[in-house]
């Protein structure tokens, strides 16, 4: 049963979670070399291969093209949005200060999409993809004209990305190696917005639109050679935005894992004195290796990454000799303007986001167990809306591990508890039997979002009752 495969989730980071991020290291990899053979037969250009790369990845880890809906929309979408990013690298190469304008306007359409439902929501995750390619490798104009006009490479890469990673999970999770994706219907109410103080997601992306209109004046200005790290960095750290907090956390360990990433590039790729070749396949291993291991932190994504974007811009043509020093820096000036950003234009509280993921979770929880509901006796919604949950953990785990103590109060512990509830939960979901001490800490815990320091004991007393619950009637 799909519960069953998501309950397995909540697994501790171990053998099982690095077993199922390997499976999943080894279908975008397969992905990626697939698109990228087949680019690379109808174009020699680097940044076609670069593009047909990041597609792959972006759209293995998003899941967009999952469902026949899914898939319709990114047929029709992403040819449209590559195009708009071939343009946009055009202006970016002409004339930098409108290609920045029109750059950021586009970054903060994708995040300010959000607000219109599930559907926007997507289209605007498919509009960011390729605009990020433009800055790991700068607009190069065309030199080897191949059998698909520059104009139509774009979409002619976007759909190979789609058909290759949509083939590969297929043929992988008919093989059993991947568990179905659930397309659980978790949609979280929408907020009302004050004529005061934006919804959250229009704030973000006025701080995104602000990040990335500060990092392109300062990289024009100190590094005009080479902008497009800081850029980049910036749009890293506030993309996924779910607080200031967790905007600082990403920040120290993209600088971190960009400072590893950098001294084994420049081992790589300038003092062992590797060809072309050889370069490709360490991008794809650097590639494989990012995916495996981002579960057990950020830091790790951040070190490979840059490891693969180095050794794609050497390979492009870009000396990494002279850039890999002065690309840590810039990523230190991105990261600062990332986090400044967060903290001080429309700051978002990362935990008021985190009360209002639980709340939702809650209120999912409340609706599966109600026997009216149509959505009675599945789990699924409710084990969304604690991943949702679970993604704010990072940044809370880590401000624990600083304060060497647990506190009471430690919003992580908030998360720690609800999370215990998963397996529980989704079993008396399944077999529809809440008692009313259930129904009623479940009450109490939602309306104790109100008042932080009455979150923490509301949790423990339902997860108390949900498992008092599920051992009686097991």
């Amino acid at each position: 049963m799909l519960s069953r495969v998501l309950l397995s989730s909540r697994a501790p980071a171990g053998s099982s979670r690095l077993g199922r991020a390997w499976l999943e290291a080894i279908a975008t990899t397969l992905a990626a070399i697939a698109t990228l053979l087949c680019v690379l037969a109808i174009s020699r250009e680097p940044a076609s291969g670069i593009l047909a790369v990041v597609l792959c990845l972006s759209l293995s880890r998003s899941q967009l093209d999952r469902d026949r809906r899914g898939r319709i929309e990114a047929a029709f979408v992403l040819p449209a949005v590559g195009l708009a990013a071939a343009g946009v690298g055009i202006l970016l190469h002409r004339f930098p200060v409108a290609g920045a304008l029109v750059f950021s306007t586009g970054m903060f359409a994708s995040i300010w999409l959000r607000r219109f439902g599930p559907m926007a929501r997507r289209i605007g995750s498919l509009i960011a993809l390729p605009f990020v390619t433009l800055l790991t490798v700068p607009y190069i104009p065309s030199k080897q004209p191949g059998p698909v006009p520059m104009l139509l490479l774009p979409i002619v890469v976007g759909w190979l990305a789609l058909f290759w990673v949509h083939l590969v999970h297929a043929l992988m999770q008919a093989l059993r190696l991947l568990p179905p994706v659930s397309h659980a219907a978790f949609v979280p109410a929408p907020r009302p917005e004050s004529s005061l103080r934006p919804i959250a997601s229009t704030r973000m992306a006025i701080q995104m639109a602000v990040a990335l209109l500060l990092s392109f004046a300062m990289g024009y200005v100190a590094f005009p050679q080479h902008w497009s790290w800081v850029v980049l960095t910036a749009f890293i750290v506030n993309s996924g935005n779910r607080g200031r907090l967790d905007v600082a956390h990403k920040s120290i360990l993209r600088v971190l894992g960009a400072a590893a990433g950098t001294l084994v590039a420049l081992l790589l790729g300038v003092h062992l004195g590797l060809d072309g070749h050889v370069q490709v396949v360490l991008i794809l291993v650097a590639v494989f290796l990012g995916i495996w291991l981002r579960p057990l932190g950020y830091g790790w994504w951040a070190l490979f990454v840059t490891v693969a974007l180095a050794l794609l811009q050497n390979f492009a043509g870009v000396p990494a000799a002279r850039t890999m020093w002065p690309r840590l820096e810039e990523i230190v000036v991105g990261a600062m303007i990332g986090v400044a950003t967060a903290w001080f234009v429309l700051p978002v509280r990362s935990t008021d986001i985190l009360r209002r993921r639980i709340a939702d979770a809650l209120a999912v929880l409340a609706t599966t167990l109600d026997r009216q509901s149509s959505s009675a006796g599945k789990p699924d919604a409710f084990i969304a809306a604690l991943h949702a949950v679970e993604q704010v953990a990072p940044a809370f785990r880590a401000t624990r591990r600083i304060a060497h103590r647990v506190r009471s109060e430690c919003p992580a512990e908030w998360i720690e508890v609800l999370l215990d509830c998963q397996e529980p939960g989704a079993r008396l979901i399944e077999q529809g039997h809440a008692s009313p001490n259930v129904q009623r800490a479940l009450a109490h815990a939602r309306r104790s979002m109100r008042e932080p320091e009455q979150i923490l004991p509301a949790l423990q007393q339902l997860r108390a009752c949900l498992c008092e619950r599920e051992d009686s009637l097991s």
